[in-house]
């Protein structure tokens, strides 16, 4: 890495001239943060004034909240179905009653890993609010990004990550396709120097090696769905098909799954537990290295006997 000592550029032009290759999308379309959470955070302060109102789908990521309370603005909860697919005919009766500014859409969703369709999308871009549609995820859903549809859809953001594609979370690099109308307000509004020289160099690095990236993806993609099989044969667990990089099981047969979590981490395998009310019946497992998987199956089948 040369000249650490040297502020990072400000415009992380060879990072945005990197994604433009590999998206096709022109880099005057593109803005790079601090991981997407610096993006979310950059929308809200440059879109809402206080008391201003969004949508939020829940259970999704928490960041939305979080970033709204932060920024003086009321959440609009509109749940997700049974299924946890949208409620599209319940977000469009709220953006019509309560006028809400943007809605923040994941997709793969944040905990369950399901996909937003076309048609829902489409639905939701018809109607007055700016939508911010988070791809965190989007690399192991085997589709394609729509970054390049903020060319023709003047209210859609969509944000991308290197925290799960190329396994960067811990240098904060993220980046978000944005229409040319909005684009320009995040600029004058961004911190300078909001993308480290590490963070760039290691971006850049993954972006040239793509093989790689795929390999791995594959490789993971593959072990998700071998996972997910053996958690069909545990008997108190109910897992969802997941487009992600985790799959999510509905605790079952009577068993507490703060509990379940807990017991798993004496034996040395950790997974996610919600405390949330609408969560608290369900863990979520993170699909890692075929020997993980042995791990957590060796594990859950002890806690059968």
């Amino acid at each position: 890495m040369k000249f650490p000592y040297i502020y990072p550029d400000p415009e992380s032009r060879r990072l945005r001239s990197a994604l433009a290759a590999d998206s096709g999308l022109d880099s005057s379309y593109i803005l790079a943060g601090c991981g997407a959470d610096e993006l979310i955070d950059l929308i809200m302060r440059c879109v809402l004034d206080p008391g201003d109102k969004i949508v939020d789908c829940p259970p999704t990521f928490t960041m939305y909240e979080f970033d709204a309370a932060v920024n003086g603005a009321l959440v609009l909860k509109v749940p997700r179905k049974q299924d946890f697919s949208l409620n599209v005919s319940h977000i469009i009766e709220v953006v019509k009653l309560e006028k809400p500014k943007c809605i923040f859409l994941t997709s793969p969703n944040n905990p369950d890993g399901s996909i937003i369709n076309d048609e829902d999308i489409l639905q939701i871009l018809a109607l007055p609010i700016l939508v911010v549609l988070d791809e965190a995820y989007i690399e192991f859903a085997g589709l394609e990004s729509r970054m390049s549809w903020v060319k023709k859809h003047e209210n859609l953001i969509v944000l991308r990550t290197f925290s799960k594609r190329a396994g960067l979370a811990g240098l904060r690099v993220g980046y978000g396709a944005f229409p040319l109308s909005i684009i320009e307000y995040l600029w004058r509004a961004k911190q300078p120097y909001n993308v480290s020289v590490a963070a760039e160099v290691s971006a850049c690095a993954a972006l040239q090696n793509p093989s790689y990236l795929e390999k791995v993806k594959d490789a993971l993609v593959n072990e998700r769905e071998r996972l997910y099989k053996l958690l069909l044969e545990v008997p108190y667990l109910k897992p969802y098909p997941s487009y992600s990089n985790f799959i999510l099981c509905e605790v079952t047969s009577g068993r507490d799954a703060k509990q379940l979590k807990e017991e798993l981490a004496q034996m040395g395998v950790m997974i996610r537990h919600y405390n949330n009310q609408e969560m608290k019946g369900y863990v979520r497992v993170s699909v890692g290295k075929p020997e993980h998987t042995d791990a957590l199956m060796k594990c859950l089948k002890i806690m059968s006997q």
